[in-house]
């Protein structure tokens, strides 16, 4: 075993970051002050620039078929709208499957092991889409298939978040966290913004670029992540923390609000550009103005975090909910008036709520790990065990969430082949939204309840 000691800048004595062959990093303290100061700070911002990086790429890959469903019919697909969804919401469905088994391989592998895998892996789905695209004659059934493998992209979210979350102390997890996420959410945004312009580059149509032009930086980001990333000896804990946060009652009632924020956030990240064009008849709008919505909602998602750690999540989260409501009501009122302006602003509303929703929730949940630590007696064992629970919690939180990005375009393509219209679906939203309001305050901030005083 080889050590490298980190020098301190105020004079203090050196710390010792205890770092093995591989990259692997046996002290790490963030809640001492001094160690952060003078070693743990820089390490972590580190870290977190190139886990940004490589979740961006694969929060693209995982999009990338919400805005090549628009092309599909000029290149010899011919295909339904509710055809379309499916296509939009198979991928949502399989990232959420894969945020669980991608959340135990952090401990199993380290962050930095696993960035690199995973980056690899969307290797698969850019080269999937780019053949399958040229082939028509396949069928849909195939097709759908492989967009299923995109979903290795949204697996991506689970480990890198985890991953993060032991890098950085408490009062700065909502901001570091927003920021991780915020960084692969607005991949969203890019990809539905490049992807138009680089399939008709030269003056014809190409939809296999919108996968080759991602073969090379998925391995960019896998060997950014080999070279500058670390595993942490402490993340890599008995995978039993994981499944003992399966116990806490809050961890089922956070992987609900979660489907509320950023299930919400992804499913209509997903659908927006083929409703744009099913619903209202504008693939150009889609095409061009889509990428606004998942832009805004990356943007906000960091000063959600930020907000959540000055007033408390749980706060933040109910503003959040009330705002969703408005949206997806004002929504229902566009398609019934057939008012395409109102209907994009609403779900620029919608966008910006699920965005700031996002990183609030995300601040509780380490919060409440850490208030019932505290409340176990607070010895460092006991609040490092609850550190690792939380980091396992925030997985299966993720990946109970994101089922929210299959079920949005899902309930949409319901709506639309059931009744002719996705009215319906607007209704269940408007509902659901408000069901999650009442249980956001009722179990965080109503007086009296468990955990009131504690500022979740």
């Amino acid at each position: 075993m080889t050590t490298t000691s980190v020098p301190a800048t105020t004079g203090d004595e050196e710390i010792d970051l205890q770092r093995r062959k591989g990259r692997w990093i046996g002290y790490w303290a963030p809640e001492d002050d001094r160690f952060w100061r003078t070693a743990g700070r820089a390490v972590a911002r580190r870290n977190l620039i190139y886990s940004i990086f490589a979740e961006h790429i694969g929060f693209s890959v995982w999009l990338l078929w919400s805005i090549v469903v628009v092309r599909l019919d000029d290149v010899g697909w011919t295909l339904t709208t509710s055809q379309a969804l499916w296509l939009t919401a198979v991928p949502s469905g399989v990232g959420a499957l894969l945020r669980l088994p991608y959340t135990f391989a952090v401990p199993i592998f380290g962050g930095r092991n696993w960035t690199v895998i995973s980056a690899l892996l969307l290797i698969i789905p850019c080269a999937g889409l780019a053949w399958a695209v040229q082939h028509p004659e396949i069928g849909f059934m195939p097709l759908l298939l492989i967009a299923a493998t995109a979903g290795l992209g949204g697996g991506n979210f689970a480990s890198s978040m985890a991953n993060i979350s032991f890098f950085y102390p408490e009062r700065e997890k909502g901001w570091a966290l927003g920021l991780n996420a915020a960084g692969g959410n607005i991949g969203v945004a890019v990809v539905q913004f490049l992807v138009p312009q680089v399939i008709v580059l030269g003056g014809g149509l190409a939809l296999a670029r919108a996968g080759l032009m991602y073969l090379p930086l998925a391995v960019i980001a896998a060997v950014c992540a080999f070279l500058f990333m670390d595993n942490l000896v402490e993340a890599k804990a008995d995978v039993g923390s994981v499944w003992s946060s399966l116990r806490h009652r809050d961890t089922w009632i956070m992987s609900l609000l979660y489907i509320g924020t950023f299930g919400s956030f992804i499913g209509y990240s997903a659908a927006f550009p083929t409703l744009l064009n099913g619903v209202f008849g504008r693939p150009d709008i889609a095409l061009s103005w889509a990428f606004l919505g998942a832009a805004v909602g990356s943007v906000c998602r960091p000063f959600g975090g930020r907000l959540a750690d000055a007033i408390g999540g749980a706060r933040v989260t109910v503003a959040s909910f009330v705002l969703m409501t408005g949206g997806a009501y004002l929504a229902l009122w566009s398609v019934r008036e057939r008012w395409l302006g109102v209907f994009f602003l609403a779900f620029m509303l919608l966008f910006v709520a699920t965005g700031v929703g996002n990183g609030s929730t995300y601040r509780m949940i380490s919060r409440i790990f850490q208030v019932q630590g505290e409340k176990l007696g607070g010895s460092p064992e006991i609040m490092r065990a609850m550190r690792r629970q939380a980091a396992g919690a925030l997985g299966i939180i993720s990946a109970v969430g994101a089922f929210g990005g299959f079920l949005v375009p899902i309930c949409y393509a319901w709506a639309k082949s059931a009744y002719g219209s996705i009215q319906p679906a607007l209704w269940f939203y408007v509902g659901f939204f408000l069901v999650l309001t009442v249980l956001t305050w009722g179990v965080y901030l109503r007086p009296g309840a468990r955990l009131t005083g504690d500022r979740v």
